[in-house]
């Protein structure tokens, strides 16, 4: 009997051509010379990780950043074969790659398949290109079929494409045309995200902090290197309010499911059988090893992130003990964050949380430990019990924040109960 542990990997490249205004990733612009030192790095690092989860059978692997398919194609090849070599890959994992319209050239294409990668993640946003400008976005609606075109004709046959409702700007109708316009090429998924507008993002400096007078971009983000203004995007939008950002998510909603797109997290749709296995990963719990500069990891209820500084993350020597430098502290989860993570991962599933999984983990009925949270959202109909299951309803997820705020525990709560038992 096989009694190998499951284990995802999330494999960081924190290169773009440039910054999103939206974007607050870890990644920036670098010339090529500087993107083979690091993937040369990030090789090593995989090479000296393996040994460690030898135990493990990697069952999804994500490609992510920044922008993948910036890098030279060989790059990708280079990096499977170290993965391969380092990690024990099941047969049928799923491997993501993510790629910008922008970057992604035919020739890119079978190199990836060749490489073992079985799954495109293409950041559309949005068909409109007077929405893609406003975004910051590289590429064009044009850009985005020529390579969904491509992939296809490469042998792609599970694709993403990334959606985003609640552009400064946009209409109903707008975002109406974009889901259309998607939903005729038929992807095997659909990623539709509403626009938030974090700290330290070119919106969020504009929109949070200095208000509308700000029409300039810091360098490295859009516009001149100098940081000059663009007369383009001189005249700020009107962010939506919520109600609009309602109507798009419900519309989204309806169309693809109408168009045969199952919803099974808040912001995912998918056809049948193409569910991203990576990210139900994520929602469900399961341990993932983040590779590369400033990658999260989740391991042995042990969460820690990797060095985030370019600088020192390359000066890192993984034959002696780069590991440990790169990893830092660790985060041992109490059995209370555990517990509340539980909850806040599960609920963004459209199927919720199984009370029988709950039990299982923590050796208690989630009664014990949330039942009066449970049955005080029930009655205002923010939650439903189907069977084993609790779930957000459609009200629950209008007001999600504040539905998942219910499920934090005081320090002291969870070992009173399990007392009480």
């Amino acid at each position: 009997m096989d009694h190998k542990k499951s284990l995802e990997l999330y494999i960081h490249i924190p290169f773009c051509v440039q910054k999103c205004l939206y974007c607050d990733f870890l990644s920036f612009e670098a010339e090529k010379q500087l993107q083979v030192e690091y993937m040369d790095q990030l090789r090593s690092e995989i090479l000296s990780s393996g040994p460690w989860y030898e135990d493990c059978r990697v069952e999804t692997i994500f490609i992510g950043g920044g922008t993948p398919s910036v890098l030279d194609p060989e790059q990708i090849t280079l990096l499977m074969q170290a993965v391969n070599k380092s990690f024990l890959v099941a047969e049928d994992a799923e491997i993501t790659i993510e790629a910008n319209p922008g970057t992604l050239l035919a020739r890119k294409l079978p190199v990836y398949l060749a490489a073992g990668i079985n799954r495109l993640s293409l950041g559309l946003q949005s068909t409109n290109n007077e929405e893609l400008k406003r975004l910051g976005r590289i590429h064009t609606f044009e850009d985005f079929l020529k390579g969904f075109q491509s992939a296809r004709m490469a042998g792609f046959t599970n694709i993403n494409v990334d959606l985003m409702s609640a552009i400064p700007g946009q209409s109903l109708e707008s975002w109406k045309s974009t889901l259309k316009k998607v939903i005729m090429l038929k992807p095997e998924h659909i990623s539709a995200y509403s626009l938030i507008l974090e700290e330290g993002t070119a919106f969020g400096r504009h929109y949070l902090e200095k208000g509308k007078e700000q029409t300039s971009f810091p360098k490295g983000e859009v516009g001149s290197e100098d940081g000059a203004d663009l007369d383009e995007l001189s005249q700020w939008p009107e962010l939506l309010d919520e109600e609009e950002e309602r109507q798009m998510y419900y519309l989204a909603r309806n169309l693809l499911e109408e168009a045969g797109y199952h919803s099974y997290e808040i912001s995912n749709y998918a056809r049948s059988g193409f569910a991203c296995r990576h990210n139900i990963g994520y929602w469900t719990g399961k341990e993932y090893l983040g590779l590369g500069l400033g990658a999260s990891s989740y391991v042995n209820g042990r969460r820690f992130c990797n060095e985030s500084k370019l600088d020192a993350y390359q000066k890192l020597d993984f034959s002696l003990d780069g590991l440990e430098q790169l990893h830092g502290e660790l985060h041992v989860q109490s059995r209370r964050e555990q517990m509340e993570e539980f909850m806040f991962l599960g609920l963004r599933m459209t199927e919720g949380v199984s009370a029988a999984a709950f039990t299982r983990e923590f050796g208690v009925h989630i009664d014990s430990i949330y039942g009066e949270v449970l049955r005080r959202l029930e009655k205002e109909g923010l939650l439903v019990r189907n069977g084993r299951h609790i779930a957000l309803t459609q009200w629950g997820i209008d007001v999600s924040n504040y539905v998942l705020s219910e499920f934090l525990l005081d320090a002291g709560a969870e070992e009173r109960k399990d007392k009480e038992e």
